[in-house]
Parts: C-alpha cells; sequence; structure tokens
C-alpha cells in the first residue's frame, strides 16, 4: 500500500510503498475511506530531533475514518464493514485520565513511542491504518466517512474547548470565534447549535468570513487592523468567551482586551505568542484555558450532533498523491475549510 510518511525531521513527507498491516491481538484493521490535512502537522514537521521519543519514519495523518478491514483475535464490538471514525489519542489505557476516556491527558501519552495515531504511531494517510484496539474506534452509522474525517479534531477540539464553558453563554451573552478555519468554521456552528450567544466571527481571509457567516455567525469581521476598542463597539460591551484558533501575539492581545469582567479565553491555536497579564491589561476575574484536543466521549457526542445535522464540514478531496502539495498549501493557508485526502 502506499502512505506518506515523515521520513525526517525539519524536511517534507514523503509518499512510499510500505506494506499492509496485519492485526495482532486485540487490533482492528481499517480501511482508511478519508484522513484529514491538520495544521498540527506542519508543527510537527517543523520539530527538531528528539523533541519526542518518537521514531522515524511513520505515517501522518490524524483526523481518519474508514470501514473495519479485519479484526484481530480477541478484539470485538464492531464487525468487517462497518463505518467507524478512529479516535486520534492513543494514551496507555489504564492511567485515570484513560480509563474515564481523556486519552488525550494520558499521563505517559509523552514516554511512550507515540501520542495517538499520526503522532508517533502510523497514521491514516495511507490506504489503511492499524488501530490499537476497538475502544478507540467510534460507530459512524451513515455518515459518509470522507466527509466525517475530520470530527475527529476540526469538530473534537472546539468542541472540548466550547462545553465546559457552556453554562457561562447564556442569552444576552457573546462569543468570538478569532481564525474561521478547519477548526473555527466548527466552533461557529458549535456555538449556534448549543448555546444562544451572539457569535462574532474573525478572520483576514475573506472566503472564510463568508464561510462564517453561511455556518451561523451573526457577524464575521475583517481582522486586519482590528482593535479590542472596535471589536467591543461591535459586541456593545464585553465578549463572554473567546476561542482563538490562531493563538500568536496579535490574537491573544485582541481577545484580552476583548473580554468583559468574569469573561473567558480558550487557546487552542499553536501560534506561539503569549497572553497579556499585567495588571490594568485583563479585566477582573478572568479565565484563560489551554485545552488539548477532546475526549472519547466527547467524540460519541460529536458525531451525535453530525448524524442531527447540526454540523456541516466545508472540505476539499485530495489524492494520496496531492497529500504532499496540500500541506504546503495548507501552510500557504489556501483551503477554506478542511482538506481530506482520499486514499
Amino acid at each position: 500500500m502506499r502512505a506518506v510518511q515523515l521520513v525526517s525531521w525539519q524536511a517534507d513527507p514523503e509518499l512510499r510503498d510500505v506494506a499492509v498491516p496485519e492485526p495482532g491481538p486485540g487490533e482492528v484493521l481499517v480501511e482508511v475511506a478519508g484522513a484529514g490535512l491538520c495544521h498540527s502537522d506542519l508543527h510537527l514537521m517543523e520539530w527538531p530531533e528528539g523533541t519526542f521519543p518518537w521514531r522515524l519514519p511513520f505515517t501522518l495523518g490524524h483526523e481518519t475514518a474508514g470501514t473495519v478491514a479485519a479484526l484481530g483475535r480477541g478484539a470485538g464490538g464492531f464487525a468487517e464493514g462497518d463505518r467507524v471514525l478512529v479516535y486520534g489519542p492513543w494514551g496507555c489505557g489504564s492511567c485515570v485520565h484513560c480509563v474515564r476516556g481523556a486519552e488525550n491527558l494520558c499521563l505517559h501519552r509523552f514516554g511512550r513511542p507515540g501520542a495517538g495515531c499520526g503522532l508517533g504511531y502510523d497514521g491514516g494517510l495511507a490506504d489503511y491504518v492499524l488501530v490499537p484496539s476497538a475502544r478507540l474506534l467510534v460507530p459512524l452509522g451513515d455518515l459518509d466517512p470522507v466527509e466525517a474525517a475530520p470530527l475527529t479534531d476540526a469538530a473534537l477540539t472546539p468542541y472540548h474547548a466550547l462545553k465546559p464553558e457552556l453554562p457561562r453563554l447564556v442569552p444576552g451573552s457573546s462569543a468570538v470565534v478569532i481564525g474561521v478555519g478547519g477548526l473555527g468554521s466548527v466552533a461557529v456552528q458549535l456555538l449556534r447549535a448549543l448555546s444562544p450567544a451572539r457569535v462574532v466571527a474573525i478572520d483576514l481571509r475573506e472566503a472564510s468570513r463568508a464561510l462564517a457567516l453561511r455556518f451561523g455567525a451573526h457577524v464575521a469581521l475583517d481582522a486586519r487592523d482590528l482593535t479590542p476598542a472596535d471589536l467591543r463597539e461591535e459586541l456593545g460591551g464585553g465578549a463572554t468567551v473567546v476561542l482563538d484558533f490562531v493563538g500568536n501575539d496579535e490574537t491573544l492581545a485582541l481577545a484580552a482586551g476583548t473580554i468583559e469582567i468574569g469573561g473567558h479565553v480558550a487557546l487552542v491555536g499553536l501560534g506561539g505568542g503569549s497572553f497579556p497579564m499585567t495588571f490594568g491589561s485583563v479585566p477582573l476575574e478572568w479565565s484563560l484555558r489551554r485545552p488539548s484536543w477532546g475526549t472519547l466521549p466527547e467524540l460519541h457526542e460529536v458525531v451525535a450532533l453530525a448524524r442531527s445535522g447540526a454540523l456541516e464540514l466545508a472540505i476539499e478531496r485530495l489524492s494520496l498523491d496531492e497529500a504532499v502539495d496540500g500541506y504546503h498549501r495548507l501552510h500557504a493557508g489556501e483551503f477554506n475549510g478542511r482538506a481530506v485526502v482520499v486514499p
């Protein structure tokens, strides 16, 4: 089979021929229908050797959906031909976080040979992916696996960031989404489906702002030269919740200058910025959280939302031959939504 693999650190991945894996005891072989390309892969490629104890090469792709192709001895709960999502974080399965379904927070996550599907372990940018346990699969039902693949990150991550803050979003509240790409466009839909908040989307790209409006944002603002005063004027006060999917100095300053007293910022983006915390630069009793991916029970909830029709994923389909160039296009900000590779 063919697979897009990271062969060297700080280098482009390569499309290579590799053997089709065979499932051992408890393992499940999934024939890949679609695998999303994610900005976090770009950061991963930039890491210097030794950042994590992950051996090269490994296949990229942590947003994966497909059909069960074969079950190893003792693997149960699914049958060949079942449509499934592959939950991305692969923890030890036995620590205090893993046993409650939060393998994204596994105590041993970065001391193991990998952190998940496409993160040290072989991922979904291939014809097949070997999943270490059936517990890491979520049934898709009647959802199209190609369109559903980004649910595993592009929908799960904003859901995990938003869910704890829903009690704040009462009638009359407001939520700001900074960066309306693959994750931010889903965040807009989640806010509209799960809260009565007024939703303001912010992005540099006109196409992304149009997408935000299509997905239910009440207003979409151009990020260029936007100040906290401008945003407060649009909101008629401060923001109850800000979801920042960029995370650089400029967006974090905008978030800090916009939240109301008791407001909250969820920093999801990996832009490497610093949150301003000096006295007077943020209101009283503000809070900041750095969410990490999402839990397995939350992925089941995300799938239920998608099956109810509450979520629509804007995707562009690519072939495996186009995957490496797809990462270049992702770096250049050329996708409006999510790119999904279809082997």
